[in-house]
């Protein structure tokens, strides 16, 4: 099958602009952007043929082009990720079986959270995209609480059906949890990162932006207003702890993470 990594990254961000560019030090002092880091977690995935960085920037396409990254250049008209890799897929000189969108702002993200979308589109070609959830521990749900509490807006959780699609997403921390240690019902962190079907992108941009994308601000919702089910794929942090750069304050937080599981 012919796989392609997507890296959507846009310039203007409400919450931090130019946050592409940021600057994210390692566990050995290397420095390095935020894209960069982003690119070189596309690469770490084997079975994937091809990485690209999608942008409508010059300052994002010169700094990709300068660690060797290949950028496709998308319209300034692209509201969110999945758009930008629609408009992308055009652009290709042969058309992938897989499209993985592993967004610009998630550079923690583990090759086997990758690996474990591609294997459940490539087992079931009735799905049409997928995405990785990771079951909160302890520790990692009261850090979303707190974001929350504190009044920031940035990680994600999903609500699950039965049969493992995704309800509901939301930046709000769901379901609600009063701290008692009945952990029938988990919170599932919601991993910024998604496999498509070319199709189900055709699909996507022929679509209205309904009321729940625009009022909670994720694209996937577009999907479930839809009635198109969004599979979701429940991975393993196998010990590496997972954060989003979303806000400024994210940066010490991902920086912390890299010095404590020496990430360079």
């Amino acid at each position: 099958m012919k796989i392609v990594i997507f890296i959507p990254a846009r310039y203007q961000s409400s919450r931090f602009p130019g946050k592409p560019l940021a600057v994210l030090r390692g566990a050995t002092g290397v420095s390095k952007s935020l894209i960069e880091r982003s690119w070189d977690a596309a690469k770490a995935v084997s079975s994937v043929s091809e990485v690209f960085v999608l942008t409508d920037d010059e300052r994002i396409a010169e700094a990709s082009s300068g660690f060797g990254g290949i950028v496709l250049m998308t319209p300034s008209t692209c509201r969110n990720g999945t758009e930008r890799c629609a408009a992308a897929v055009d652009q290709l000189s042969e058309a992938p079986d897989i499209v993985v969108n592993l967004q610009g702002d998630a550079p923690l993200t583990p090759s086997h959270y990758v690996d474990a979308l591609i294997e459940a589109m490539s087992s079931d070609p009735t799905i049409a995209m997928a995405t990785p959830v990771l079951r909160t521990e302890p520790e990692h749900l009261a850090k979303l609480q707190a974001e929350r509490k504190a009044g920031r807006v940035g990680a994600t959780t999903v609500v699950l059906s039965a049969n493992r699609d995704g309800l509901y997403f939301s930046k709000e921390v769901l379901p609600f949890y009063d701290g008692a240690p009945d952990h029938a019902v988990p919170v599932y962190h919601h991993v910024g990162c998604y496999a498509y079907r070319p199709e189900t992108l055709k699909r996507y941009i022929a679509l209205s932006e309904g009321p729940l994308e625009k009022r909670e601000g994720l694209e996937q919702l577009r999907f479930l207003e839809n009635g198109i089910p969004v599979k979701c794929v429940e991975v393993s942090s196998n010990g590496q702890e997972f954060w989003e750069l979303n806000n400024p304050s994210d940066v010490p937080i991902i920086e912390g993470i890299m010095a404590k599981e020496g990430l360079i």
